[in-house]
């Protein structure tokens, strides 16, 4: 098997076809370039060029090789390219694995900017609950989590990225379904019937909800069980209870449900952005880069 070296020497005499012009041209004294053909030969156990005094010319076999030689060439430089290329965060795949409260602003904003300064990477997303993309992470089946708060995990770090409130959904019909936007005590809503979020969904998350009810005074009577957010709107449309969400994720439900801020709650940090520690992913780096960019934009 011949070496990158060897073809460009090889070429240098090619196109030259004159020993000297072509040592010129590769920056080197032409003995070792004359040399280093000859151990070519022998490698191939073929001829080359013709050679006599007065010029040098390409054999058949020679003329065939060289148009090998060019394409091994070209293959190497390109592959110099991409290499540069992955490292500036210009090209390569982007793994995402999203929570669906996610799919909402400051993400959409984030791809939008990403994808345009960066059209040849490939942007790839997959819905996650925060376990799985914690997972997900450490078997380096993604790249990137946008998750909600956890406990931290050996090996990963997370940037905290969009304080949301939480706010009670609420049918249509039910009777504080009216005033939208003044605030109401969550405690009024301690004998209701409640929309609930499986655990095995997001432990962390389903611990800070329940926790935030404790506070209110009162555990909530979990009458209906659903495995992500936007089951839990769904069956608060359907009547069958409340439910407590970040605020993010109503403001683009349609159907018959409602909601309202809260008098007694802080914001919350509602979404992470969740990184292997420790390596350097130059597309990864470039998406947190531009993540930072966009939510500071948007704040101001």
């Amino acid at each position: 098997m011949i070496e990158v070296r060897q073809a460009r020497y090889f070429l240098a005499v090619a196109e030259t076809l004159h020993f000297g012009r072509a040592a010129e041209q590769l920056g080197m004294s032409q003995p070792p370039l004359s040399q280093a053909i000859l151990q070519l030969e022998r490698q191939l156990g073929v001829r080359l060029f013709d050679r006599s005094e007065r010029r040098v010319r390409l054999t058949a076999t020679g003329r065939t090789f060289a148009e090998e030689c060019r394409k091994l060439v070209a293959a190497a430089r390109h592959a110099h390219e991409v290499a540069a290329q992955t490292e500036a965060g210009l090209v390569g795949a982007l793994r995402i694995g999203v929570v669906t409260s996610a799919l909402g602003e400051p993400l959409l904003g984030t791809l939008a900017a990403f994808r345009h300064g960066r059209p040849r990477v490939d942007v790839h997303l997959t819905e996650v609950d925060t376990g799985e993309g914690q997972q997900a992470l450490a078997r380096r089946e993604i790249d990137i989590a946008v998750i909600r708060p956890s406990a931290p995990v050996r090996g990963l770090r997370a940037q905290p990225w969009r304080h949301d409130e939480f706010v009670i959904a609420l049918p249509a019909q039910h009777p504080l379904a009216g005033d939208t936007a003044d605030p109401v005590d969550l405690a009024r809503f301690a004998d209701e019937p409640w929309v609930w979020l499986r655990r095995e969904a997001s432990p962390d998350y389903h611990d800070h909800l329940m926790a935030t009810c404790r506070r209110a005074g009162f555990t909530p009577d979990a009458r209906h069980i659903a495995n992500s957010i936007l089951t839990q709107l769904a069956m608060v449309s359907c009547g069958l209870g409340v439910t407590l969400v970040p605020n993010v994720a109503v403001r683009s439900i349609q159907g018959p449900l409602t909601h309202r801020p809260l008098t007694d709650l802080a914001d919350i940090v509602e979404l992470s952005l969740v990184t292997r520690a420790g390596t350097h992913e130059p597309l990864v780096e470039e998406f947190l880069r531009h993540a930072t960019e966009h939510r500071r934009e948007t704040r101001s």
